[in-house]
């Protein structure tokens, strides 16, 4: 799936489409999932109810109106970061819908091939696709084997291989075979394919709330209740002051005002961002090729502390390389390096392309052109397990150099008659047992040295490890090597735990004893074996080249097929958490300043002396205008904070790999200091321009 969208906040379309949608979220129905919200909207129809009657009795207010349209905003802002967010994922969706065609199909009628719609495929229907047909539903492959373009789901233009019987056997609808031929089983109803449910969750028309968002809700809510009941007593302990600074009740507080000091009190930022985080979580997961089946995924993948790793293409490149140039006695380093390389000239391995480029770096010795050699190569096959190439000298003389297995060539050399030193034979088994994979090289019946080959470490990968420690999360490798060998790769590699000679049940158990200890565990997988595994693990990412078994198993699906993904999965889910933790901690602090600058305001009058300023009137501390210019300054200011906050809410907070004490002290020093000052800067600031 190609993400290279345009959803960013100023795209027009998803701006207009936000604005129109924020008045249709006006519906209760709609409001009411919002209780914040809903308290803002309820206000907002009181004081409308209000205005109108005023100006039906010949009693107009401007003050009073003003308070209706800002509360309105308030409102309506809300709705808008919430619709903006949406807006991101239906563009998306809309995309993928776009480039959806009435795919037709080639089903298998016994013997008989039926032309027929995609949609019209059921599970079970056997389909046969060859090159230049688009793969009608999500499937299996069951006999054959071919090259698929799968850029319509990854965004990644070379093809893949897909074939029977392996973990290389699901096959995507939409995606191009481009080559050969393949009978695929599909295993998926309409209307439930692989697409379908992208298209489902990028529109987030069925998230449900986490845990942790119901948790915050019902937080918001018994905040909201606690000033509900304070803002409601205020009038009674208005009209005891009043009376004793002899004061007319007239100067009571009235509903607008109480009405808007409620808004301003309770948490009407994070309120009115909350479902936007979410919403804008699952979003830049998709933006990095990984879909969700729910946003309880993501926040479970910021709360995972414990990370399984396979070896193979996670933490090593997977590919074996050479090291190191090892002679036998007599030769030296120069004359192995240059025969190695000689024999792996035609070698198109990962392995083979390794020795001809560590030859070079390490020694100088140039690749020389294959047909300036006047050579025969010998390439490798299973039966002789070494490979290698035939030469003539410039005197006429042939002679033959092979690389391979250790018992290949002493069976080589002791052929023509040579002589198999033991010290290689030492070395041999020395290298066997750290792990690495010896190839030993010889010259008709001279042995000339080992090349050292292994897995290499990926470059950053133990920095990665390390950032991750900070954070508080446990890394175990896992691999079916045996224990010796794991424990040297893991030891460079900076893991803090290794599963050796690892099976699908040891896996599963292992899982199972972390979880037991409290740890929430995060695995990456692709193949049938995984399953188990993935399925018991709190977040399970399968990749998408992995088996139909697999992908159902997992709670993610890795569009790349990245096995590195799960690294990235757990900082996005980081983000998540620590966007909803500051901008909560923002909000609340923005309640507590404005508590500060409103009630002393609207206070001023109270036991007064004679010239309007009672004593209350020292703790005005912002020396804000007017009790109306307070009240409509703050009001004013609460709308403005939720639409100025909706870029960080949909960027989510800068992601550092921390520790969560550092974490904390930073939240609480950048938004719970900032929560606090901004309301006095802004308050005032509009507070001036309203009494100009």
């Amino acid at each position: 799936m190609s993400t290279k969208l345009n959803t960013s906040l100023f795209n027009k379309k998803i701006f207009i489409q936000a604005a129109k949608d924020s008045v249709i979220k006006l519906n209760p129905a709609v409001l009411i999932k919002n209780p914040v919200i809903f308290i803002v909207a309820i206000g907002s129809f009181l004081t409308t109810i209000i205005v109108t009657a005023g100006m039906i009795q010949g009693n107009f207010s401007s003050f009073n109106f003003q308070i209706a349209i800002w509360l309105w905003f308030t409102v309506l802002f809300a709705n808008f970061a919430e619709a903006i967010a949406e807006g991101r994922g239906k563009a998306q969706a809309e995309s993928l819908r776009n480039n959806r065609t009435q795919t037709k199909a080639r089903k298998m009628t016994g013997k008989l091939e039926v032309s027929t719609f995609a949609t019209g495929l059921k599970k079970g229907d056997i389909v046969v696709c060859e090159a230049g047909d688009v793969i009608p539903s999500d499937g299996e492959v069951i006999e054959g084997i071919a090259s698929v373009d799968e850029s319509a789901i990854t965004g990644e233009s070379a093809p893949v291989i897909r074939e029977s019987g392996g973990d290389r056997s699901a096959v995507t609808g939409g995606t191009k075979v481009i080559s050969d031929q393949i009978f695929i089983r599909i295993t998926t109803e309409p209307g439930n394919t692989f697409i379908d449910h992208i298209i489902e969750l990028v529109e987030g028309a069925k998230r449900q709330k986490t845990p942790n968002e119901i948790a915050l809700s019902i937080l918001l809510s018994g905040l909201s209740i606690i000033f509900l009941l304070a803002v409601a007593t205020l009038p009674a302990f208005f009209r005891y002051s009043l009376t004793a600074s002899g004061l007319p009740p007239s100067q009571n507080l009235t509903i607008p005002v109480l009405i808007a000091l409620l808004v301003c009190l309770i948490p009407t930022t994070i309120g009115g961002l909350l479902s936007a985080i979410g919403i804008s979580g699952m979003d830049r997961l998709i933006q990095r090729n990984v879909i969700a089946t729910s946003g309880r995924a993501i926040e479970a993948a910021g709360d995972v502390d414990v990370l399984l790793l396979d070896k193979t293409g996670t933490i090593t490149l997977g590919n074996r390389m050479a090291t190191d140039f090892i002679p036998a006695e007599g030769v030296t380093v120069e004359e192995l390096a240059d025969a190695a390389q000689i024999s792996s000239l035609s070698d198109e391995t990962p392995e083979g392309r390794s020795i001809v480029i560590l030859a070079k770096e390490k020694f100088g010795i140039r690749g020389r052109e294959v047909h300036q050699l006047n050579a025969t190569f010998i390439h490798f096959t299973a039966q002789s397990r070494m490979s290698g190439v035939d030469l003539k000298g410039d005197d006429g003389t042939a002679y033959k150099i092979r690389k391979g297995s250790s018992e290949a060539i002493r069976s080589f050399v002791q052929s023509n008659n040579g002589f198999y030193p033991q010290k290689i034979q030492d070395i041999v088994i020395e290298l066997a047992r750290q792990g690495a994979t010896p190839l030993v090289v010889a010259v008709d019946k001279k042995v000339l040295g080992v090349v050292h080959l292994k897995d290499i470490v990926k470059g950053g990968i133990k920095q990665r490890f390390a950032e991750l420690r900070k954070m508080g999360i446990k890394t175990i490798m896992i691999t079916g090597d045996n224990a010796l060998t794991a424990a040297a790769i893991a030891a460079e590699a900076g893991v803090d735990d290794f599963m050796a000679e690892a099976t699908p049940e040891g896996k599963l158990r292992r899982i199972r004893e972390e979880q037991a200890k409290g740890h929430l565990v995060g695995m990456i997988g692709d193949g049938t074996n995984d399953a188990p595994a993935l399925a018991q693990a709190d977040i399970g990412i399968a990749m998408n080249t992995g088996t139909q078994a697999a992908r159902e198993a997992g709670n993610m699906v890795d569009l790349d097929s990245n096995p590195t993904k799960l690294i990235e999965v757990v900082e996005v889910g980081k983000q998540l958490l620590m966007t909803r933790g500051s901008l909560t901690t923002f909000s609340i602090a923005n309640d507590v300043a404005k508590y500060f600058a409103i009630i002393p305001a609207i206070a001023i009058a109270l036991y007064s002396r004679g010239n309007g300023m009672g004593p209350l009137a020292a703790l005005n501390i912002m020396n804000l205008g007017s009790p109306q210019s307070a009240i409509l300054s703050a009001v004013i200011f609460n709308a403005f904070i939720i639409i100025l906050l909706v870029p960080l809410a949909l960027k989510g907070v800068r992601y550092r790999p921390v520790s969560a004490n550092a974490a904390l002290s930073r939240n609480l020093l950048i938004f719970g200091l900032g929560g606090l000052i901004s309301p006095f800067i802004g308050i005032k600031l509009i507070d001036l321009l309203i009494n100009l």
